[in-house]
């Protein structure tokens, strides 16, 4: 059983309480983040109306996901609310007072079903691989980081893949679990095994390189700033520093592959609520290629400062929690450990 695992050697903790500590700090940075993204859906709603069956993305600090607009112009969901706002800030008074404080978490709940237990994966793997490596390279490891951060994102990408496309044919479609089980047997006979990770190569080559460069950078900086401020273990400050520099760093690096994964992500949601048939041409690098030759190298950074918003408190909050929440249990191991002799 989980709880009777023994302590890991690096962490001192089994992978119980750190599935606990990643799941705390993913419903943390959920509950911050949030509001940030449905501030900036009701804005682009308020601009441009979301048409039926139009997708778009909402995220919540810890995955993307594809929402899918059900009623056209007399959508009364939360993203097409009356209030009319004159920017972020009026929209967030509006919507607190008008519509009650609860709202700045609209569309939560669905999402979190997917987005926790990844999140658990990810953060879980990645220390017992960082351990595991480790303990095999030793002290000269200083790829570790690098290497552990991008398989435990690999690994989490091919889990959920397909229970992201499964909550899409869901929602657009209003499909019943039966109805989605004939769905989902048809695709996969027609298609294939593989048309269930429709998606998944630009995910892959977005959020890999971003996992292997935030676990490298976040690493450098805390053994920096511990040195610096001469401590043996990072205090909740240094954590949250070093997650929101690291988090910074690999989102500018990655960013065109953010805006061709997000592109690809409507076109794939379009295909299944709009029976859009997808373009057989689009593979990552010719729509790199696309989007360079229409608005130039600018266009692959589109939205640079918007998601440097997003993942810098994202990355903070969730490494420092999951930091915290690990020396918690730590101590409370020893503690244990003590009380036994």
């Amino acid at each position: 059983m989980a709880e009777d695992a023994p302590p890991s050697p690096g962490g001192a903790i089994t992978p119980l309480q750190q599935m606990l500590a990643s799941g705390t700090g993913a419903l943390l940075t959920s509950l911050f983040v949030t509001p940030l993204d449905v501030v900036k859906i009701r804005l682009q709603a308020q601009r441009t109306p979301f048409s039926k069956g139009k997708c778009f993305l909402y995220c919540n600090g810890l995955m993307d996901h594809l929402y899918v607009c059900q009623n056209g112009n007399g959508c009364t969901a939360w993203y097409k609310a009356p209030t009319r706002f004159t920017g972020t800030l009026d929209a967030f008074v509006k919507i607190t007072r008008y519509e009650g404080v609860r709202s700045l978490w609209s569309g939560l709940p669905p999402t979190l079903v997917m987005a926790v237990p990844a999140t658990v994966i990810y953060f879980t793997a990645y220390d017992q691989l960082r351990d595991y490596l480790h303990a095999r390279a030793g002290s000269r490891g200083h790829h570790v980081p690098l290497v552990a951060g991008a398989l435990a994102r690999l690994g989490a990408v091919t889990v959920i893949s397909p229970l992201e496309l499964i909550r899409t044919k869901m929602q657009s479609r209003q499909l019943s679990y039966r109805e989605l089980g004939a769905c989902i047997r048809s695709a996969v006979a027609q298609d294939g095994w593989l048309s269930l990770w429709r998606g998944w190569g630009p995910t892959v080559l977005r959020d890999v390189p971003f996992s292997a460069l935030y676990w490298f950078c976040y690493e450098l900086a805390r053994e920096r700033l511990c040195r610096r401020a001469r401590l043996d273990e990072a205090t909740f400050a240094i954590s949250f520093a070093s997650g929101a520099v690291s988090g910074t760093v690999a989102a500018v690096l990655t960013l065109p592959f953010d805006v061709v994964k997000t592109r690809r992500q409507i076109e794939l949601g379009d295909g299944e609520t709009l029976r859009v048939p997808a373009s057989k041409s689009s593979s990552t690098w010719l729509l790199m290629q696309r989007i360079r030759a229409e608005s130039g190298t600018r266009g692959l950074f589109a939205g640079f400062l918007p998601r440097v918003i997003k993942v810098a408190p994202a990355c903070a909050i969730m490494i420092s929690t999951y930091e915290f929440g690990k020396t918690f249990f730590q101590k409370l191991n020893q503690e244990r450990q003590r009380s036994g002799l």
